[in-house]
């Protein structure tokens, strides 16, 4: 018999599995054949042999859950006790289902109401499968020992018959939780990825991502654009599983056409953006800067939503491309941390420095870029000009010599004067 991973989230409580468990009882019976279109040739003999051997089948369920099963023999003393006496609960039902066949089985609400909710939390569905499967061995390995001659045959296929439906039974109603989880999840997420966007990052809402599965191992980083088409549950579960699969954390929130998503974990988290670019539509997709957390996602949100907004003014930008390479564009929109970073990352460094790098890259800049114009400004020889714009791209990290970046660097020196600027 096929299990499912023993990660399944189980039914909420007994009330819950009750609940459910009546419903599927009653699709079921308009579905397929139960024990009312079962014609059973067992005599009243085996019965009452059947209802005799109550004991003897539990004490080998018994012997036989500690023998086989692992999670069991590790699960605390008081637990095991109850999942025994759902084994009991389980064989007793079938027992009582036998002698009548116009009932239909019993199903999995009814064989674990006797059991504490917290049980019914921690027993996964593997688990119960795995308590399924040990009642039906238990009782083909005794059906010659209980049935009467001529009756083995018919003990046996009810066995099958019984633990088909118990089977169905717990799948629909496991189904039905894991549904209920995921629809949560759903909700969840969306309301903390809204939050994380507004920058609401306090106690309760580390607990929710915590809750959401984020473990904050490593760093993070935002990843943003666009979709090609609106977002239906089955493209929206497929994303996440790329997600999940690209970083050891993920959050996905989807606002309308825009398409936010949160990557952490160890390892280099830029590269795993790049693989989730083509989960994205036509357009730009801009990745925020990696940032040591989930508490400092605010400004990688925040960097990457601007780079969105001002990638139209920079028309040969590469897909993805990251939101610090769209400082000038992102000035451009009014983004005031694009603005401070320009203005800490190259303008105060050169303006602090020694050997007049401040003022070689002005003349640089206003005299069109050429270097004999700037030396011929500064009464210096070009290659002192050019020795000195080395010393720019060393100090600040972008090159006067390349065009995009000489572009960033006049956006730096721009809105550095405007800061510097005595006040009137």
């Amino acid at each position: 018999m096929a299990t499912t991973s023993g990660t399944t989230p189980a039914p909420a409580s007994g009330m819950t599995v009750g609940r459910a468990e009546a419903q599927s009882s009653t699709a079921r019976s308009t579905s397929r054949p139960t024990a009312r279109s079962a014609e059973r040739g067992a005599s009243s003999e085996t019965q009452r042999r059947v209802r005799e051997g109550a004991g003897l089948l539990a004490a080998a369920a018994m012997r036989r859950l500690d023998a086989d099963l692992e999670w069991y023999r590790a699960l605390p003393a008081e637990e095991r006790s109850w999942v025994g006496m759902v084994a009991q609960a389980g064989i007793s039902a079938f027992i009582a289902w036998f002698a009548d066949s116009t009932r239909p089985p019993h199903g999995v609400g009814d064989i674990f109401a006797g059991a504490p909710p917290e049980l019914t939390r921690s027993i996964s569905l593997q688990h119960t499968l795995h308590l399924v499967r040990v009642v039906v061995d238990v009782v083909e390995s005794n059906a010659d020992r209980l049935a009467a001659p001529g009756d083995e045959r018919e003990l046996r296929e009810a066995v099958l018959l019984y633990s088909r439906e118990v089977a169905f039974s717990a799948a629909e109603v496991y189904a039905r939780a894991a549904e209920v989880r995921g629809a949560w999840d759903a909700r969840l997420e969306a309301l903390v990825v809204d939050a994380l966007v507004r920058g609401d990052v306090d106690d309760s809402m580390r607990s929710r991502v915590a809750a959401l599965g984020w473990s904050g191992r490593g760093s993070a980083l935002v990843l943003v654009g666009t979709s090609s088409a609106p977002y239906d549950e089955v493209r929206a579960a497929e994303l996440r599983r790329a997600t999940r699969r690209a970083s050891d954390d993920a959050l996905v929130g989807i606002h309308g056409e825009r398409l936010v998503v949160f990557l952490g974990g160890v390892g280099d988290l830029t590269a795993a953006a790049h693989t989730l670019v083509p989960r994205f539509g036509p357009g730009p997709v801009v990745i925020g800067p990696v940032v040591s957390g989930i508490a400092e996602t605010a400004r990688s949100v925040r960097a990457a939503i601007a780079g969105l907004q001002a990638c139209a003014a920079w028309p040969q930008a590469p897909r993805p491309v990251l939101a610090d390479d769209l400082l000038p564009e992102r000035v451009l929109v009014g983004d005031a941390l694009a603005r401070r970073t320009l203005v800490a990352q190259a303008y105060e460094p050169l303006a602090a420095s020694q050997g007049a790098l401040l003022d070689t890259l002005s003349a640089y800049l206003g005299a069109g870029r050429s270097l004999e114009a700037a030396a011929r400004g500064l009464f210096v020889h070009p290659n002192t000009v050019r020795y000195r714009l080395k010393r720019v791209a060393d100090v600040t990290g972008w090159d006067p010599l390349d065009p995009r970046e000489s572009y960033v660097l006049q956006t730096a020196l721009a809105v550095g004067r405007l800061d510097a600027r005595p006040r009137a």
